[in-house]
């Protein structure tokens, strides 16, 4: 069945996301400790990861939460994490639907204001590890393997300090360790106590970020014996600042050297174009991606990179706060165009407002939908725009051809709800082939959205990389799939994107009608390219690196 018609049988009948969160045990809740004084640090957590931290198949999930803060904080205090209501969760996946609170056996509850996680696994050793990023200093956790994890930050000189957000492993100068970038937000604290909002009501708002200065963001090369070094200058991005809330990867040009784009606050946004030797430059403005079509900024929180429109050149979408419109640029052969009017996105998202996000085929069509969880930064927002909501629905744009579609009010009852929703982070948390959703919500409880799939199946395929050579997860290996109908869809082997979360490593595809692949190639970041032919689908397909020579570079 030509795939065209597959996906107009599909538009009739989509897929229906349902709220397990009571079902599973997961009996989190995020605790910003809002005060009076609207410090900014109680808008933007937290994010969420999955992973599968104890090797056993299944994608276990951690949440980041906030830390008690004082009203006002006290000179020289910091945020409290030492109460139970405040820690970091690990809940570990029982393979049934449900989770078992794993925190304090694991060793991971954290420190100080939480933001987000990053998972992957730095020491090549076939253990998940995870990089927690906060206000304050950050944490490395190693995988020990038996159940618990290590705090290494120190030895491993990784803390990094100032405001984090985002943080994405990826192996930038390809010697087979992952090195770890992290994006930064505002150069903030608790001092100057800054008043913002309308002083005459005696209203007190969340400060805008063209109040504070931006910072640098950190890129850390891994030495490959537990350490880490500042590169930060060496790589080319000390003179880069930003406002940085979310970072995502793709080899945008396609030469074998995989980019990295961060979502910039009010800021122009950011693409470091990899240009091998351990070095970058920032392209946005020369590849179009700094500002939307009128020349402007935007509030740039939740960032995905990949192929939405099948040509294989890697995409590259960012959302917004209402009244701006969410970017979606489309990648020309390297050089991108904003396509959020023609694609249908603008006219979707002008009053919403945007955090996690994710580029996933979430009803096995072959192409990649659009995931956005949603929520304004102000909680007071209607006291000055009456048309825009702090609080909001998630959001699930299908696409159908390239052109996009909301389908939410399609898609379940979770979709009707209002959230401050924050990170989110996505998988295959069952194992049945579609992918699922976990949301991290601002000062609430968090939801599990189950993919339910569809009676009439739509087949899948899901590739496993192992590195060899190149690092062990495959992070930043491109994976390319050829079905017999002589279509093509292309992918990059990443846990990071979305804001503040990390996501299954894994590489999903939606086949449609399609029962098998043709062709599914590997191109590691080692230079080897692999593939594999006759591939059959509904599975998960683990492809291990060989150990021949890789490819000049």
């Amino acid at each position: 069945m030509p795939l065209l018609v597959w996906s107009m049988l599909l538009a009739s009948a989509l897929p229906v996301f349902e709220d397990v969160t009571a079902r599973t045990g997961i009996g989190f809740r995020h605790n910003s400790s809002k005060t009076t004084r609207k410090y900014l640090i109680e808008s933007v957590s937290g994010g969420v990861a999955m992973l599968d931290y104890d090797g056993d198949g299944r994608l276990d999930l951690y949440f980041v939460n906030g830390a008690a803060l004082g009203d006002p904080m006290k000179a020289g205090a910091a945020p409290d994490k030492s109460a139970p209501q405040f820690w970091n969760r690990l809940y570990r996946n029982h393979g049934d639907g449900t989770f078992r609170d794993a925190t304090e056996p694991a060793g991971v509850r954290g420190r100080g204001y939480g933001m987000g996680a990053a998972a992957g696994d730095y020491d090549n050793d076939g253990r998940t590890d995870l990089y927690v990023t906060n206000f304050g200093s950050n944490i490395l956790y190693r995988n020990k393997g038996d159940g618990a994890f290590e705090d290494v930050t120190s030895k491993a000189g990784v803390s990094a300090g100032g405001w984090s957000s985002s943080a994405a492993w990826v192996d930038y100068d390809h010697d087979g360790r992952l090195d770890l970038i992290v994006a930064r937000y505002v150069q903030w604290d608790f001092e100057p106590d800054a008043w913002c909002g309308a002083r005459a009501e005696g209203r007190r708002s969340y400060c805008h970020p063209d109040r504070f200065s931006p910072l640098t963001h950190i890129v850390y090369r891994n030495r490959g014996d537990g350490t880490f070094e500042d590169a930060t200058r060496a790589a080319g991005w000390g003179g880069a600042t930003g406002k940085g809330l979310g970072i995502a990867i793709a080899d945008y040009d396609r030469d074998g050297r995989i980019d990295v784009a961060v979502a910039n606050d009010s800021w122009p946004q950011q693409l470091f174009r990899n240009l091998g030797g351990g070095r970058f430059e920032e392209t946005a403005l020369s590849a179009g991606v700094a500002y939307d079509d009128d020349g402007r900024t935007y509030a740039g929180m939740g960032i995905d990179f990949a192929d939405y429109d099948n040509d294989g050149w890697p995409d590259l979408f960012v959302n917004a706060l209402a009244m701006q419109r969410y970017a979606l640029y489309r990648n020309n052969k390297g050089l991108f165009e904003y396509a959020s009017n023609s694609a249908g996105v603008a006219a979707i998202t002008q009053l919403h407002s945007g955090w996690g996000a994710r580029f996933l085929d979430y009803d096995h069509d072959g192409w990649k939908d659009l995931f956005v969880a949603q929520g304004h930064v102000m909680d007071d927002i209607a006291f000055s725009q009456p048309q825009v909501r702090y609080l909001e629905r998630l959001l699930l744009m299908h696409n159908a051809g390239g052109r996009f579609e909301d389908v939410s009010a399609r898609t379940g009852d979770a979709f009707t709800r209002p959230l401050a929703a924050r990170g989110a982070a996505f998988g295959d948390l069952d194992n049945d082939g579609w992918i699922d959703v976990a949301v991290n919500c601002n000062n609430g409880a968090p939801v599990i959205l189950r993919n339910r799939g569809l009676a009439s199946g739509g087949h899948w395929l899901m590739v496993e990389t192992v590195g060899t050579r190149g690092n062990r997860d495959g992070i930043g290996a491109r994976v390319r799939i050829a079905t017999p109908d002589g279509r093509e869809q292309h992918a990059t082997v990443s846990t990071a994107g979305s804001f503040l979360s990390a996501s299954d490593k894994r590489v999903h595809f939606g086949l449609g009608a399609q029962s098998k692949v043709a062709l599914l190639e590997v191109v590691w970041s080692s230079g080897v390219v692999q593939r594999l032919k006759d591939v059959a689908t509904d599975r998960v397909v683990k492809v291990t690196e060989p150990s021949g020579a890789p490819a000049p570079r």
